[in-house]
């Protein structure tokens, strides 16, 4: 009786052990880091070894986690943009060309055409002047369901994505992958900050932390006064002004990352030149480490990359110090299951 007693026990000892082998080895899995990365990709390398680095509580490199800011560009960095071209643009291109109820100007028919046509659109202040045009009288309901219908149609130049879910899934496990590791993640967008709003919602983040470029918003009373000159009143609606306040690129990200948030991110995300003093104000004077990582656009079978573009930026990150990523070698995917690129944009 003792003798089966003993085997019992040691048979129940044994199947709590294994189950919590199994249990040890599913929690390792489920939170493996990155996963839709290589395992050899040296930007994964950088960035696990640098979280690890600095949360250790005993690391020299440590810090606190009210200064773990991490900034993102948009376009290009989280979200498609070469198909055929900024969202933004596109969305321009359906207010002019395609709603009904829109009178577009020769001016705005003209630039929506040529790039129909192939013609990439400046980032200049005439392109921004005429997108907040476009949308002027609008209610903030009005633009945002109009946003949203056009992020429900399909994605030119892919099969089986969506205008609105074309985000890179590896840049989104960067973004859980800090959050879980107290990072407070901010969006620094070129693209309007009321565009980005429904956009970006699959972020999980709070309004407050997605910042883009400004328009004017006036009160359906207003009629043209300055706003220090008019009180909001009962019944009034908010509406878009139709004019531009500025574009957020370049040494205006830097502007706006001091006025909006304050602190001098950790660590910075980019694509292009466009982002280029945002990485640059993270990774010098810096009091605690940083980092910053520019997208290679270097991936021509499953994105329309640029191979010009992209061994031009692999100069510029060793030049600044910056850290390239692969789209093509260091990404398992770039869309997801089910998304495949067509042979045409078009």
């Amino acid at each position: 009786m003792g003798h089966n007693m003993k085997r019992h026990h040691f048979s129940v000892a044994c199947y709590y052990l294994m189950v919590l082998v199994i249990v040890v080895l599913l929690s390792g899995c489920a939170h493996k880091p990155l996963a839709l990365w290589n395992d050899q990709a040296p930007a994964k390398k950088a960035l696990v070894d640098y979280v690890r680095t600095v949360t250790g509580r005993n690391s020299p490199d440590y810090i606190p986690i009210e200064n773990r800011i991490a900034v993102f560009d948009f376009d290009g960095t989280l979200f498609l943009e070469t198909a055929p071209t900024y969202f933004d643009w596109q969305l321009f291109e359906h207010r002019v060309l395609e709603d009904p109820g829109y009178k577009a100007t020769d001016e705005q028919l003209a630039a929506a055409r040529a790039s129909r046509g192939g013609k990439f659109p400046k980032l200049d202040n005439d392109r921004e002047r005429m997108v907040a045009e476009a949308y002027c009288g609008m209610t903030l309901g009005e633009f945002d369901a109009f946003i949203r219908q056009f992020m429900s149609e399909n994605q030119p130049g892919f099969v089986g994505l969506k205008r609105g879910d074309a985000y890179y899934r590896p840049m989104l496990e960067v973004i859980d992958y800090l959050r879980r590791n107290g990072f407070t993640v901010y969006v620094i967008s070129g693209t309007d900050r009321l565009t980005m709003r429904p956009l970006t919602a699959v972020l999980r983040l709070p309004l407050t932390q997605i910042i883009g470029s400004d328009g004017t918003v006036v009160a359906s009373g207003q009629n043209g006064k300055d706003g220090l000159e008019y009180v909001f009143d009962r019944g009034d609606k908010l509406l878009l002004g139709g004019t531009n306040l500025v574009k957020n690129l370049q040494m205006n990200k830097v502007s706006i990352i001091v006025r909006e948030i304050g602190l001098q991110p950790v660590l910075a995300f980019g694509n292009t030149m466009s982002d280029a003093s945002m990485l640059n104000y993270a990774i010098n004077g810096n009091q605690y480490k940083a980092l910053g990582f520019m997208l290679l656009c270097d991936d021509l079978s499953r994105e329309y990359g640029n191979t010009e573009k992209a061994e031009q930026m692999l100069i510029n990150c060793q030049k600044y110090g910056w850290v390239p990523v692969s789209m093509r070698d260091d990404w398992k995917t770039i869309y997801g299951e089910g998304v495949a690129k067509k042979a045409s944009v078009k």
